[in-house]
């Protein structure tokens, strides 16, 4: 079966996806009301209450997973981005893929303000166990550029 998304859903199932390894982790897990652009979830983990930023990403290029952090629309900047990531804004960042690989990176570790690429050796220590892999969109992805 084909199932087609956008990119909206596919946020949301990045969403919960991370939910649910944080549940199976042990964690609590309460969800802002209303749109953040800084956190997508709070959770009680490791003694302490966090802010995560939840990214999803099907932008597979070289044998690596592309992962836009740029939250983009609404009132842009000239270069059409509108809040780039901070380590500041949230304590981890989790992030799935197309292939149901998932990380769980503490905000502090995340080396890219537009974007990362994972599957490689720089985030390994941070990925955890494989979640579904995520439908395939309806919309085109653009080409992003991490330079």
């Amino acid at each position: 079966m084909f199932v087609c998304m956008n990119t909206r859903e596919q946020g949301d199932l990045g969403e919960l996806s991370a939910m649910e390894w944080l549940v199976s982790q042990g964690s609590s897990i309460y969800v802002p009301i209303g749109h953040s652009a800084d956190i997508d979830l709070v959770a009680w983990f490791e003694r302490r209450l966090v802010g995560i930023q939840v990214k999803t990403s099907q932008c597979f290029a070289k044998d690596r997973w592309v992962v836009a952090l740029a939250t983009r629309g609404g009132n842009q900047s000239w270069n059409g981005i509108s809040k780039r990531f901070s380590p500041t804004r949230c304590e981890y960042l989790f992030v799935h893929v197309g292939d149901g690989r998932r990380w769980f990176i503490p905000s502090a570790a995340v080396e890219g303000e537009t974007g990362i690429v994972l599957g490689g050796p720089k985030y390994k220590a941070f990925e955890v166990e494989p979640g579904r892999p995520l439908p395939e969109l309806s919309v085109p992805v653009p080409s992003l550029s991490l330079s």
